[in-house]
């Protein structure tokens, strides 16, 4: 099968990425993998993956019995893992850590030779020309499909031994600072959450106080704010004083005056900013731009996750929002990280209506109730958890530079266009 590939310098060449891989090590993987099997065999499917890495958090595990068929593709760590059917293009390398697991059909397993190492063939699968050779080959009557012959006869471009090694290792950098910088917003917004959940689920400080000690991790004037007993709410037992009231009291939201525009009208007031709501259509704009930070929820569509939270997006800075989704920014003390934070734990699904399509309206969302600790105890919560989404604010941004630049730099790398020398200066800057 031909290909119209560009021209790469002088000492390069391409190959079929079928010469770079042991033979016959290009295949998919279970085909039929039955009923999930608690401490069967772990397999990684379309869904395990995340940019370029795994997410391991929800692994199926099939049937010793059922995996047994499908030795080929058994993972010992090392290999190139492709997504071919659905979301496919997706590219990661398997870590030594999950040898002994399988793939689902919808993932390839590539097995390069020694030679030729996985980062590489990785970042060659993740280019654009890659990613466009596959996918104008794909077939789409049913979802998409890559075909393994296709795979096969993908042409790869191959740069002396150095070089390769090299741009893997500086596209590697930029991997890892971006994976660092999300697994370091994982942690602070699992520490944000665990002291919500102390101060407001399990009170804590209450308890403490009941008991005649110091609530821990806190200074005396911060403890003070707390009661030393419970009472009975419609929310249940809770601090003296608190109070159970409507979003309405705490937060203000965003819904009214949205206007139609014309598509050419849409496009010249969205500008350079972002837009969210469902399925990104820009079907309405508000007759303003917001600029802040806000806490976006569904109006219809994706509105609940499965146990009846409400799916929402914390969002900052300039953007518009379409028809599809209700824009909250706490008030009163009441910031929007400590709103997101409450909304995270209430069943919302009391609240939504439609018999085809789940809907949550302005009036209904008036209605949902959080607890309020007063404006003392909020305002004090706030600032503790301020710093830490200023730094997740920032982890973000950078990341999306770093995301842009890696985007930029991988095609002109990995084709010869652009060469080391010419961009060890702008990277020395990105990994500070």
């Amino acid at each position: 099968m031909s290909f119209d590939l560009p021209s790469l310098p002088d000492d390069w060449a391409y190959v079929a990425l079928d010469s770079c891989c042991k033979p016959g090590s290009i295949t998919y993987g279970i085909v039929q993998p039955g009923a999930p099997v608690i401490g069967g065999v772990p397999i990684i499917r379309v869904n395990n993956f995340q940019d370029t890495q795994l997410n391991l958090s929800e692994v199926m595990r099939v049937a010793p019995e059922v995996e047994a068929k499908y030795s080929r593709t058994k993972l010992n760590g090392g290999e190139v893992l492709l997504t071919i059917v659905g979301s496919v293009g997706q590219v990661a390398v398997a870590p030594k850590k999950i040898a002994g697991f399988n793939v689902a059909r919808a993932v390839a397993v590539i097995d390069p030779l020694p030679h030729v190492s996985a980062e590489w063939i990785a970042l060659c699968l993740r280019s654009p020309l890659s990613q466009h050779l596959l996918g104008s080959r794909a077939n789409t009557t049913v979802q998409t499909t890559i075909n393994l012959k296709d795979l096969r006869a993908l042409p790869i471009p191959l740069p002396p031994v150095d070089e390769r090694t090299n741009i893997a290792g500086v596209i590697g950098a930029l991997d890892d600072r971006i994976t660092l910088l999300r697994e370091t917003n994982a942690t602070l917004e699992a520490i944000a959450q665990a002291l919500f959940k102390s101060w407001f689920v399990d009170f804590d400080p209450v308890r403490a106080k009941m008991e005649g000690r110091a609530p821990e991790g806190m200074d005396v004037a911060t403890a003070a704010l707390f009661p030393d007993s419970f009472e009975e709410t419609e929310l249940g037992l809770v601090p003296r004083g608190w109070t159970c009231c409507s979003l309405k009291e705490v937060c203000s939201i965003f819904d009214s005056k949205r206007v139609p525009l014309s598509g050419a009208e849409r496009a010249k007031r969205r500008g350079p900013y972002p837009y969210y709501g469902a399925a990104a259509l820009m079907d309405y704009v508000d007759d303003y731009l917001f600029d802040g930070i806000y806490l976006l929820t569904g109006e219809d569509g994706s509105v609940a996750d499965e146990k009846g939270f409400p799916i929402t997006q914390y969002v900052w800075g300039k953007f518009w929002v379409n028809n599809h989704a209700h824009i909250l920014q706490g008030k009163a003390g009441f910031s929007t990280e400590h709103l997101a934070l409450a909304l995270r734990r209430v069943n919302i699904q009391p609240y939504i209506t439609g018999a085809v399509q789940a809907k949550l309206s302005q009036s209904n969302m008036w209605r949902i109730n959080v607890l309020n600790p007063g404006k003392d105890i909020s305002v004090t919560f706030g600032a503790l958890i301020e710093p830490l989404y200023e730094t997740v604010r920032a982890n973000v941004e950078q990341a999306q530079t770093l995301t842009t630049l890696r985007d930029t730099l991988l095609p002109r790398l990995i084709s010869g266009q652009l060469r080391l020398p010419e961009v060890e200066s702008q990277l020395e800057v990105a990994l500070v």
